[in-house]
Protein backbone atom coordinates (compact mmCIF):
# COMPACT_ATOMS: atom_id res chain seq x y z
CA UNK A 1 0.00 0.00 0.00
CA UNK A 2 0.85 3.56 -0.89
CA UNK A 3 0.39 7.10 -1.08
CA UNK A 4 -0.17 8.92 -4.25
CA UNK A 5 0.11 12.70 -5.13
CA UNK A 6 -3.47 13.76 -5.44
CA UNK A 7 -2.89 14.65 -8.99
CA UNK A 8 -1.39 11.84 -10.02
CA UNK A 9 -3.95 9.56 -8.46
CA UNK A 10 -6.49 11.79 -10.87
CA UNK A 11 -4.35 10.30 -13.82
CA UNK A 12 -7.03 7.20 -13.16
CA UNK A 13 -9.51 9.04 -11.48
CA UNK A 14 -9.71 6.13 -8.83
CA UNK A 15 -7.31 4.06 -7.21
CA UNK A 16 -7.00 0.17 -6.93
CA UNK A 17 -6.80 -1.30 -3.98
CA UNK A 18 -4.04 -3.66 -5.41
CA UNK A 19 -2.92 -0.27 -6.24
CA UNK A 20 -3.05 2.76 -3.88
CA UNK A 21 -5.26 3.02 -0.79
CA UNK A 22 -8.50 5.25 -0.91
CA UNK A 23 -10.85 7.34 1.16
CA UNK A 24 -13.82 5.30 3.32
CA UNK A 25 -16.96 7.65 3.16
CA UNK A 26 -20.12 7.07 3.55
CA UNK A 27 -21.48 7.29 0.24
CA UNK A 28 -23.82 9.81 -1.28
CA UNK A 29 -26.16 8.32 -3.94
CA UNK A 30 -26.91 10.90 -6.61
CA UNK A 31 -30.81 11.54 -7.43
CA UNK A 32 -32.17 8.61 -8.83
CA UNK A 33 -31.65 8.04 -12.23
CA UNK A 34 -34.81 7.64 -14.55
CA UNK A 35 -34.80 4.92 -17.28
CA UNK A 36 -34.14 7.30 -20.70
CA UNK A 37 -36.75 7.21 -23.33
CA UNK A 38 -37.04 3.73 -25.30
CA UNK A 39 -35.55 4.19 -28.64
CA UNK A 40 -35.60 2.47 -32.09
CA UNK A 41 -32.55 -0.29 -32.80
CA UNK A 42 -32.37 -2.86 -34.69
CA UNK A 43 -33.87 -6.33 -33.72
CA UNK A 44 -31.40 -8.16 -31.71
CA UNK A 45 -29.55 -11.07 -33.19
CA UNK A 46 -26.03 -12.28 -34.52
CA UNK A 47 -23.28 -9.57 -35.26
CA UNK A 48 -22.03 -9.13 -38.35
CA UNK A 49 -18.57 -9.80 -39.67
CA UNK A 50 -16.68 -7.12 -40.43
CA UNK A 51 -12.70 -7.07 -41.75
CA UNK A 52 -10.65 -5.20 -39.72
CA UNK A 53 -7.26 -4.01 -40.02
CA UNK A 54 -4.14 -6.03 -39.21
CA UNK A 55 -1.05 -5.18 -36.80
CA UNK A 56 1.83 -6.44 -35.22
CA UNK A 57 0.33 -7.57 -31.61
CA UNK A 58 3.98 -6.80 -29.92
CA UNK A 59 4.33 -3.45 -31.24
CA UNK A 60 0.82 -2.63 -30.04
CA UNK A 61 1.64 -3.69 -26.27
CA UNK A 62 4.64 -0.98 -26.48
CA UNK A 63 2.29 1.52 -28.38
CA UNK A 64 -0.64 0.52 -25.00
CA UNK A 65 2.57 1.27 -22.62
CA UNK A 66 4.67 4.26 -24.32
CA UNK A 67 2.73 5.56 -27.15
CA UNK A 68 0.96 9.14 -27.04
CA UNK A 69 -2.59 8.30 -27.84
CA UNK A 70 -4.15 10.43 -24.66
CA UNK A 71 -1.50 13.06 -25.27
CA UNK A 72 -1.62 15.21 -22.20
CA UNK A 73 -0.92 14.08 -18.30
CA UNK A 74 0.72 15.88 -15.08
CA UNK A 75 4.38 17.78 -16.16
CA UNK A 76 7.01 14.75 -16.21
CA UNK A 77 9.39 17.15 -14.17
CA UNK A 78 6.08 17.05 -11.40
CA UNK A 79 5.91 13.44 -11.03
CA UNK A 80 9.93 12.79 -10.81
CA UNK A 81 9.71 15.40 -8.03
CA UNK A 82 6.82 14.35 -5.70
CA UNK A 83 9.57 12.40 -3.78
CA UNK A 84 11.37 15.74 -2.58
CA UNK A 85 7.89 16.66 -1.32
CA UNK A 86 7.77 13.75 0.96
CA UNK A 87 5.07 12.19 -1.02
CA UNK A 88 5.50 7.66 -2.00
CA UNK A 89 5.20 6.89 -5.56
CA UNK A 90 4.59 3.18 -6.85
CA UNK A 91 2.62 0.12 -7.87
CA UNK A 92 3.32 -2.40 -10.41
CA UNK A 93 5.58 -1.76 -13.20
CA UNK A 94 4.26 -2.82 -16.54
CA UNK A 95 5.97 -6.22 -17.55
CA UNK A 96 8.66 -5.79 -20.56
CA UNK A 97 9.45 -2.49 -20.01
CA UNK A 98 12.21 -0.68 -18.86
CA UNK A 99 10.82 2.48 -17.28
CA UNK A 100 9.83 1.92 -14.03
CA UNK A 101 6.22 3.83 -13.90
CA UNK A 102 3.37 1.82 -12.65
CA UNK A 103 1.68 -0.40 -15.24
CA UNK A 104 -1.21 2.09 -15.64
CA UNK A 105 1.04 5.36 -16.02
CA UNK A 106 3.08 6.16 -19.16
CA UNK A 107 5.36 9.03 -19.95
CA UNK A 108 5.31 10.93 -23.43
CA UNK A 109 5.80 13.82 -25.17
CA UNK A 110 3.15 16.09 -26.13
CA UNK A 111 2.28 18.04 -28.87
CA UNK A 112 3.80 20.84 -27.25
CA UNK A 113 6.94 18.87 -26.94
CA UNK A 114 6.43 18.86 -23.08
CA UNK A 115 7.57 15.72 -21.15
CA UNK A 116 4.64 14.51 -19.38
CA UNK A 117 3.35 11.84 -17.31
CA UNK A 118 -0.43 10.23 -18.35
CA UNK A 119 -2.60 7.68 -18.13
CA UNK A 120 -2.92 4.65 -20.31
CA UNK A 121 -5.43 1.84 -21.67
CA UNK A 122 -4.31 -0.54 -18.26
CA UNK A 123 -5.84 2.01 -16.10
CA UNK A 124 -8.79 0.03 -16.18
CA UNK A 125 -7.62 -3.13 -18.92
CA UNK A 126 -5.24 -4.51 -16.24
CA UNK A 127 -6.74 -6.05 -13.01
CA UNK A 128 -5.37 -7.98 -10.33
CA UNK A 129 -6.65 -11.71 -9.20
CA UNK A 130 -5.20 -13.90 -6.70
CA UNK A 131 -2.61 -11.17 -6.15
CA UNK A 132 -1.47 -11.54 -9.78
CA UNK A 133 -1.59 -8.57 -12.22
CA UNK A 134 -3.12 -9.59 -15.43
CA UNK A 135 -2.73 -7.70 -18.53
CA UNK A 136 -6.36 -7.30 -20.16
CA UNK A 137 -8.55 -8.00 -17.04
CA UNK A 138 -11.23 -5.56 -16.52
CA UNK A 139 -9.82 -3.42 -13.23
CA UNK A 140 -13.42 -4.30 -11.19
CA UNK A 141 -11.31 -2.26 -7.79
CA UNK A 142 -11.51 0.98 -8.61
CA UNK A 143 -13.42 3.09 -6.95
CA UNK A 144 -15.46 6.20 -9.29
CA UNK A 145 -18.14 7.14 -6.33
CA UNK A 146 -16.26 10.01 -5.02
CA UNK A 147 -14.27 12.60 -6.65
CA UNK A 148 -15.70 15.72 -4.42
CA UNK A 149 -12.48 15.44 -2.61
CA UNK A 150 -10.45 15.98 -5.80
CA UNK A 151 -11.87 19.52 -6.60
CA UNK A 152 -9.21 21.47 -4.39
CA UNK A 153 -6.46 19.41 -5.71
CA UNK A 154 -8.21 20.87 -9.50
CA UNK A 155 -8.70 24.32 -8.33
CA UNK A 156 -6.62 26.74 -10.58
CA UNK A 157 -5.29 28.41 -7.02
CA UNK A 158 -3.99 25.20 -5.90
CA UNK A 159 -2.71 24.11 -9.31
CA UNK A 160 -0.65 28.00 -9.27
CA UNK A 161 0.88 27.20 -5.76
CA UNK A 162 2.19 23.92 -7.58
CA UNK A 163 3.84 24.95 -10.41
CA UNK A 164 5.44 27.59 -8.41
CA UNK A 165 6.57 24.63 -5.90
CA UNK A 166 7.85 23.00 -8.58
CA UNK A 167 9.65 25.80 -10.53
CA UNK A 168 7.38 25.03 -13.59
CA UNK A 169 8.34 26.47 -16.83
CA UNK A 170 5.42 28.11 -18.64
CA UNK A 171 5.09 25.10 -21.05
CA UNK A 172 4.80 22.67 -18.14
CA UNK A 173 1.89 24.79 -16.28
CA UNK A 174 0.04 25.07 -19.62
CA UNK A 175 0.31 21.17 -19.96
CA UNK A 176 -0.77 20.86 -15.98
CA UNK A 177 -4.12 23.49 -16.49
CA UNK A 178 -5.28 21.67 -19.92
CA UNK A 179 -5.02 17.96 -18.16
CA UNK A 180 -6.62 19.45 -14.74
CA UNK A 181 -9.12 21.72 -16.75
CA UNK A 182 -10.48 18.34 -19.02
CA UNK A 183 -10.93 16.69 -15.55
CA UNK A 184 -12.57 19.15 -13.96
CA UNK A 185 -15.30 19.03 -17.04
CA UNK A 186 -15.55 15.15 -16.71
CA UNK A 187 -14.97 14.53 -13.23
CA UNK A 188 -19.21 15.67 -12.43
CA UNK A 189 -20.31 13.27 -14.80
CA UNK A 190 -18.11 9.92 -13.93
CA UNK A 191 -19.33 9.42 -10.47
CA UNK A 192 -20.70 6.13 -9.80
CA UNK A 193 -22.66 5.23 -7.05
CA UNK A 194 -20.53 1.73 -5.52
CA UNK A 195 -17.13 1.64 -6.18
CA UNK A 196 -16.33 -1.32 -8.51
CA UNK A 197 -18.08 -0.19 -11.65
CA UNK A 198 -16.80 1.95 -14.41
CA UNK A 199 -18.46 5.42 -15.91
CA UNK A 200 -16.91 5.07 -19.05
CA UNK A 201 -20.05 5.03 -21.38
CA UNK A 202 -20.62 8.77 -19.94
CA UNK A 203 -17.13 9.67 -19.70
CA UNK A 204 -17.20 8.87 -23.93
CA UNK A 205 -20.42 10.77 -23.64
CA UNK A 206 -18.72 14.33 -22.21
CA UNK A 207 -16.23 14.05 -23.96
CA UNK A 208 -18.10 14.34 -27.36
CA UNK A 209 -20.03 16.45 -26.51
CA UNK A 210 -17.41 19.39 -25.88
CA UNK A 211 -15.52 18.49 -29.39
CA UNK A 212 -16.41 19.39 -32.95
CA UNK A 213 -17.32 16.34 -34.81
CA UNK A 214 -15.29 17.61 -38.05
CA UNK A 215 -12.33 19.30 -36.23
CA UNK A 216 -11.96 17.64 -33.01
CA UNK A 217 -11.82 20.66 -31.32
CA UNK A 218 -12.43 21.23 -27.83
CA UNK A 219 -14.52 23.60 -26.83
CA UNK A 220 -14.90 25.27 -22.94
CA UNK A 221 -18.83 24.84 -23.27
CA UNK A 222 -20.47 22.07 -24.67
CA UNK A 223 -21.62 22.14 -28.10
CA UNK A 224 -24.22 18.96 -26.98
CA UNK A 225 -26.58 18.50 -24.69
CA UNK A 226 -24.56 16.64 -22.24
CA UNK A 227 -25.48 12.96 -20.56
CA UNK A 228 -27.18 13.09 -17.17
CA UNK A 229 -24.58 13.05 -14.69
CA UNK A 230 -26.14 10.26 -12.90
CA UNK A 231 -23.91 7.00 -14.28
CA UNK A 232 -25.22 3.82 -15.57
CA UNK A 233 -22.41 1.74 -14.86
CA UNK A 234 -20.52 -1.22 -16.79
CA UNK A 235 -18.45 -4.12 -15.35
CA UNK A 236 -15.29 -3.66 -16.99
CA UNK A 237 -15.04 -6.53 -19.42
CA UNK A 238 -11.54 -8.36 -20.22
CA UNK A 239 -9.91 -7.32 -23.51
CA UNK A 240 -9.17 -11.17 -24.36
CA UNK A 241 -12.81 -11.81 -25.35
CA UNK A 242 -11.83 -9.25 -28.66
CA UNK A 243 -10.27 -12.30 -30.15
CA UNK A 244 -13.61 -13.76 -30.55
CA UNK A 245 -16.52 -10.70 -30.59
CA UNK A 246 -17.67 -9.00 -34.15
CA UNK A 247 -18.83 -6.07 -32.23
CA UNK A 248 -18.01 -3.92 -29.26
CA UNK A 249 -19.70 -2.88 -26.05
CA UNK A 250 -21.94 -4.88 -24.03
CA UNK A 251 -25.12 -3.61 -26.18
CA UNK A 252 -22.77 -4.66 -29.32
CA UNK A 253 -22.82 -0.77 -30.49
CA UNK A 254 -19.25 -0.97 -31.82
CA UNK A 255 -19.32 -2.16 -35.46
CA UNK A 256 -16.62 -1.72 -38.29
CA UNK A 257 -13.25 -0.81 -37.45
CA UNK A 258 -12.73 -2.07 -33.74
CA UNK A 259 -9.08 -0.40 -33.84
CA UNK A 260 -10.28 3.22 -34.94
CA UNK A 261 -13.27 2.93 -31.96
CA UNK A 262 -10.85 1.54 -29.92
CA UNK A 263 -9.09 4.98 -30.05
CA UNK A 264 -11.87 6.73 -28.73
CA UNK A 265 -9.70 7.08 -25.14
CA UNK A 266 -7.99 10.14 -27.43
CA UNK A 267 -10.76 12.19 -27.08
CA UNK A 268 -9.40 13.35 -23.78
CA UNK A 269 -6.67 15.29 -25.45
CA UNK A 270 -6.27 14.60 -29.19
CA UNK A 271 -7.79 18.26 -30.26
CA UNK A 272 -6.76 18.44 -33.77
CA UNK A 273 -7.46 15.64 -36.95
CA UNK A 274 -3.78 16.10 -37.54
CA UNK A 275 -3.38 14.25 -33.89
CA UNK A 276 -6.18 11.91 -34.34
CA UNK A 277 -4.51 10.55 -37.64
CA UNK A 278 -1.32 10.01 -35.79
CA UNK A 279 -3.06 7.87 -33.12
CA UNK A 280 -5.14 5.88 -35.62
CA UNK A 281 -1.73 5.13 -37.54
CA UNK A 282 -1.06 2.80 -34.17
CA UNK A 283 -3.90 1.54 -33.33
CA UNK A 284 -4.33 -1.70 -35.72
CA UNK A 285 -1.20 -2.84 -33.83
CA UNK A 286 -2.99 -2.22 -30.53
CA UNK A 287 -6.06 -4.06 -31.75
CA UNK A 288 -4.12 -7.03 -33.06
CA UNK A 289 -2.34 -7.01 -29.02
CA UNK A 290 -5.67 -7.34 -26.99
CA UNK A 291 -7.02 -9.75 -29.74
CA UNK A 292 -3.47 -12.34 -28.89
CA UNK A 293 -4.49 -12.30 -25.20
CA UNK A 294 -4.93 -15.26 -23.45
CA UNK A 295 -7.09 -15.96 -20.33
CA UNK A 296 -5.49 -16.54 -17.40
CA UNK A 297 -5.68 -20.12 -16.71
CA UNK A 298 -7.68 -21.55 -13.67
CA UNK A 299 -4.37 -22.03 -10.72
CA UNK A 300 -6.15 -24.64 -8.58
CA UNK A 301 -7.40 -28.42 -9.19
CA UNK A 302 -10.66 -29.39 -10.93
CA UNK A 303 -12.93 -32.36 -10.64
CA UNK A 304 -12.23 -33.42 -14.29
CA UNK A 305 -15.20 -35.95 -14.00
CA UNK A 306 -17.58 -33.33 -12.74
CA UNK A 307 -16.48 -31.29 -15.11
CA UNK A 308 -16.94 -32.88 -18.30
CA UNK A 309 -20.64 -33.62 -16.73
CA UNK A 310 -21.10 -29.83 -16.26
CA UNK A 311 -19.72 -29.37 -20.00
CA UNK A 312 -22.75 -31.68 -21.27
CA UNK A 313 -25.50 -30.07 -19.25
CA UNK A 314 -23.78 -26.30 -20.21
CA UNK A 315 -23.76 -27.25 -24.15
CA UNK A 316 -27.23 -28.46 -23.62
CA UNK A 317 -28.39 -24.88 -21.98
CA UNK A 318 -25.84 -22.08 -22.15
CA UNK A 319 -24.00 -22.97 -25.64
CA UNK A 320 -27.17 -21.59 -28.43
CA UNK A 321 -25.68 -18.01 -26.15
CA UNK A 322 -22.35 -18.10 -25.36
CA UNK A 323 -20.93 -20.99 -27.73
CA UNK A 324 -18.85 -24.02 -26.87
CA UNK A 325 -15.21 -24.85 -26.44
CA UNK A 326 -14.39 -28.12 -27.10
CA UNK A 327 -10.90 -28.30 -29.08
CA UNK A 328 -12.27 -29.51 -32.07
CA UNK A 329 -13.48 -27.50 -35.78
CA UNK A 330 -16.97 -27.61 -34.24
CA UNK A 331 -16.23 -24.87 -31.40
CA UNK A 332 -18.67 -21.85 -31.88
CA UNK A 333 -19.18 -18.89 -30.60
CA UNK A 334 -22.59 -17.07 -31.71
CA UNK A 335 -21.93 -13.59 -31.44
CA UNK A 336 -25.26 -13.58 -30.25
CA UNK A 337 -27.00 -10.09 -28.89
CA UNK A 338 -29.96 -11.60 -26.60
CA UNK A 339 -33.00 -9.15 -26.50
CA UNK A 340 -33.81 -7.34 -23.47
CA UNK A 341 -37.00 -8.54 -23.37
CA UNK A 342 -35.35 -12.02 -22.97
CA UNK A 343 -32.22 -11.39 -20.96
CA UNK A 344 -34.40 -9.32 -18.11
CA UNK A 345 -31.30 -7.70 -17.04
CA UNK A 346 -31.23 -4.13 -15.95
CA UNK A 347 -32.23 -2.21 -19.04
CA UNK A 348 -31.15 1.39 -18.73
CA UNK A 349 -27.75 0.79 -20.54
CA UNK A 350 -29.76 -1.00 -23.93
CA UNK A 351 -32.58 1.82 -24.25
CA UNK A 352 -30.01 4.25 -24.98
CA UNK A 353 -28.23 5.67 -21.99
CA UNK A 354 -24.53 7.45 -22.11
CA UNK A 355 -22.72 7.23 -25.40
CA UNK A 356 -25.71 5.47 -26.87
CA UNK A 357 -27.99 8.22 -26.89
CA UNK A 358 -29.12 9.49 -30.12
CA UNK A 359 -26.60 12.74 -30.07
CA UNK A 360 -23.80 11.03 -29.45
CA UNK A 361 -24.05 8.43 -32.08
CA UNK A 362 -24.91 11.41 -34.53
CA UNK A 363 -21.82 12.58 -33.43
CA UNK A 364 -19.87 9.52 -33.98
CA UNK A 365 -21.26 9.33 -37.42
CA UNK A 366 -20.16 12.80 -38.36
CA UNK A 367 -16.64 12.36 -37.05
CA UNK A 368 -13.09 10.92 -37.71
CA UNK A 369 -13.96 7.61 -36.18
CA UNK A 370 -17.40 7.37 -37.76
CA UNK A 371 -15.09 7.45 -41.21
CA UNK A 372 -14.29 3.67 -40.82
CA UNK A 373 -16.59 2.63 -37.45
CA UNK A 374 -19.57 3.09 -36.12
CA UNK A 375 -22.14 3.22 -33.50
CA UNK A 376 -25.19 0.89 -33.76
CA UNK A 377 -26.66 0.28 -30.15
CA UNK A 378 -28.88 -2.71 -30.02
CA UNK A 379 -31.67 -3.56 -27.84
CA UNK A 380 -30.26 -5.95 -25.92
CA UNK A 381 -26.87 -7.50 -24.28
CA UNK A 382 -24.37 -9.34 -25.84
CA UNK A 383 -23.53 -12.90 -24.44
CA UNK A 384 -20.19 -12.92 -23.94
CA UNK A 385 -17.76 -16.06 -24.82
CA UNK A 386 -16.50 -17.60 -21.84
CA UNK A 387 -12.71 -18.04 -21.90
CA UNK A 388 -11.18 -17.45 -18.51
CA UNK A 389 -14.70 -16.21 -16.90
CA UNK A 390 -13.53 -17.37 -13.17
CA UNK A 391 -11.43 -14.48 -13.55
CA UNK A 392 -14.02 -11.51 -14.38
CA UNK A 393 -16.15 -11.52 -11.43
CA UNK A 394 -18.48 -9.88 -10.36
CA UNK A 395 -20.95 -10.75 -13.05
CA UNK A 396 -23.78 -9.16 -15.43
CA UNK A 397 -23.06 -6.21 -17.49
CA UNK A 398 -23.16 -4.33 -14.03
CA UNK A 399 -20.92 -5.95 -11.85
CA UNK A 400 -24.27 -6.56 -9.67
CA UNK A 401 -23.48 -10.03 -9.21
CA UNK A 402 -20.57 -11.81 -7.00
CA UNK A 403 -20.05 -14.72 -7.70
CA UNK A 404 -21.07 -17.69 -10.86
CA UNK A 405 -22.96 -19.53 -8.34
CA UNK A 406 -25.30 -16.78 -7.70
CA UNK A 407 -25.47 -15.89 -11.29
CA UNK A 408 -26.78 -19.81 -11.82
CA UNK A 409 -29.48 -19.36 -8.77
CA UNK A 410 -31.02 -16.01 -9.16
CA UNK A 411 -32.68 -16.58 -5.90
CA UNK A 412 -29.43 -16.91 -4.03
CA UNK A 413 -28.37 -13.71 -5.12
CA UNK A 414 -27.80 -10.91 -2.55
CA UNK A 415 -29.42 -7.38 -3.06
CA UNK A 416 -27.27 -5.33 -0.94
CA UNK A 417 -23.53 -6.83 -0.38
CA UNK A 418 -20.09 -5.84 0.08
CA UNK A 419 -16.81 -7.19 -0.85
CA UNK A 420 -12.98 -6.83 0.56
CA UNK A 421 -11.42 -5.20 -2.75
CA UNK A 422 -8.67 -7.80 -1.78
CA UNK A 423 -7.62 -9.78 -5.03
CA UNK A 424 -7.06 -12.60 -2.88
CA UNK A 425 -10.53 -12.53 -0.92
CA UNK A 426 -11.59 -15.18 -4.13
CA UNK A 427 -14.08 -18.11 -3.30
CA UNK A 428 -13.65 -21.26 -5.41
CA UNK A 429 -16.29 -22.74 -4.99
CA UNK A 430 -18.80 -20.33 -5.81
CA UNK A 431 -16.30 -18.68 -8.30
CA UNK A 432 -16.34 -14.93 -7.66
CA UNK A 433 -15.72 -12.63 -4.67
CA UNK A 434 -16.67 -13.61 -1.52
CA UNK A 435 -19.53 -10.94 0.24
CA UNK A 436 -21.02 -10.53 3.06
CA UNK A 437 -24.68 -10.10 2.61
CA UNK A 438 -26.52 -6.81 4.06
CA UNK A 439 -29.98 -5.71 5.01
CA UNK A 440 -30.02 -2.27 3.86
CA UNK A 441 -28.62 -0.32 1.19
CA UNK A 442 -27.33 3.19 0.25
CA UNK A 443 -30.67 4.87 0.54
CA UNK A 444 -31.88 2.84 3.52
CA UNK A 445 -29.38 4.77 5.72
CA UNK A 446 -27.10 1.92 6.10
CA UNK A 447 -23.91 4.04 6.78
CA UNK A 448 -21.83 1.46 5.04
CA UNK A 449 -19.13 2.38 2.86
CA UNK A 450 -19.15 2.46 -1.07
CA UNK A 451 -17.84 -0.52 -1.17
CA UNK A 452 -21.41 -1.58 -0.50
CA UNK A 453 -23.22 -2.73 -3.99
CA UNK A 454 -26.79 -2.00 -3.83
CA UNK A 455 -29.13 -3.24 -6.40
CA UNK A 456 -32.36 -1.24 -6.10
CA UNK A 457 -30.39 1.56 -7.25
CA UNK A 458 -31.55 2.12 -11.15
CA UNK A 459 -29.02 1.39 -13.65
CA UNK A 460 -27.43 -1.34 -10.71
CA UNK A 461 -29.93 -4.37 -10.46
CA UNK A 462 -29.16 -7.76 -10.34
CA UNK A 463 -32.17 -8.89 -11.99
CA UNK A 464 -32.75 -11.20 -15.24
CA UNK A 465 -30.27 -14.21 -17.14
CA UNK A 466 -32.37 -16.48 -14.85
CA UNK A 467 -31.50 -19.78 -17.50
CA UNK A 468 -29.86 -21.45 -14.77
CA UNK A 469 -33.15 -21.37 -12.13
CA UNK A 470 -34.16 -24.28 -14.32
CA UNK A 471 -30.98 -26.52 -13.39
CA UNK A 472 -30.88 -29.07 -10.51
CA UNK A 473 -28.74 -28.35 -7.71
CA UNK A 474 -26.07 -30.43 -9.24
CA UNK A 475 -26.15 -29.68 -12.40
CA UNK A 476 -25.22 -26.20 -11.22
CA UNK A 477 -22.34 -27.80 -9.29
CA UNK A 478 -21.58 -29.35 -12.53
CA UNK A 479 -21.27 -26.36 -14.71
CA UNK A 480 -19.40 -24.48 -12.31
CA UNK A 481 -17.01 -27.11 -11.81
CA UNK A 482 -16.37 -27.15 -16.20
CA UNK A 483 -16.51 -23.22 -16.25
CA UNK A 484 -13.14 -23.33 -14.16
CA UNK A 485 -12.08 -24.77 -17.36
CA UNK A 486 -12.61 -22.14 -19.95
Amino acid sequence: MYRIFPLLCLLTLGCSSDRATTKAETPTVAAEAQAPPEREAPKAGPAPEAPQRTGDPKAGYQAILDAAYVNCGVPSRLYGGAAILGLELGGAPAPGRADSLPFYLSRLKTRSGQEVVGPNCLSCHAGFINGKLVIGLGDTQQDYSDTSYMVSELSPATLEAVSALAFLSKGEQAELEKFAQRLRTVMPYTKTAVRGVNPADNLAAILFAHRDPKTLKWHDKPLLEPPPSVVVPVDTPPWWRMAKKRSMFYVGAGRGDHARIMMTASTLCVDTMEGARAVDKVMPDVAAFIRSIEPPAWPWSVDQKLATRGRDVFEDNCAECHGTYRDDPGHTYPNKVVDLADIGTDPMLARGASQFAHRFIDWYRKSFYGETARLEPQKGYVAPPLDGIWATAPFLHNGSVPTLATLLDSSKRPRFWRRSFRSRDYDRDAVGWRYRTLSKGHRAGSGMNRSLYDTSIPGYSNAGHTYGDSLSQSERTAVLEYLKTL
